[in-house]
């Protein structure tokens, strides 16, 4: 885990260096507003990545913030095996991403592909969400 505080950074060079971290192969990418000295606004910027990245991330932060230093700590993590699968909606094919751990099992449609088909058909995200739910269940009766 990476973060830094960062103050006098708009919002826009903050939304910028998220995308440039995310690009970069960091896992996660978040913001947390904060107080500093002298009751300063400012934003916490928390980065989750892999250690081998851990110097490639920091000159990136430290390139596109304000910041002038930089905290670290290294954190041990349980993730889920993943995998998608793909059903057909009315509106099109959604990926389903499968996530797995021992004997608990996900299932959620992929929210790009919900979004371009709501753009397409002019319907509301949800409208695709839920088809998309429906064929996850005819697949679990399976």
């Amino acid at each position: 885990m990476i973060e830094t505080n960062l103050d006098d950074q708009t919002g826009e060079r903050t939304g910028y260096v998220m995308d440039r971290l995310l690009a970069a192969g960091a896992y996660d990418v978040f913001f947390t507003p904060i107080q500093m000295k002298k009751n300063r606004p400012a934003t916490k910027l928390t980065v989750l990545g892999n250690v081998n990245d851990k110097e490639l991330l920091t000159k990136l932060i430290l390139q596109e913030t304000t910041t002038i230093g930089i905290r670290f700590q290294t954190w041990q993590r349980t993730i889920m095996q993943r995998h998608f699968v793909t059903v057909k909606t009315p509106y099109g094919d959604v990926q389903i991403k499968v996530a797995r751990y021992e004997d608990i099992e996900k299932k959620m449609p992929e929210y790009e592909d919900c979004a371009d088909l709501a753009m397409k058909f002019n319907v509301s995200f949800n409208t695709v969400y839920q088809a998309a739910l429906v064929e996850i269940q005819k697949l679990d009766k399976k």
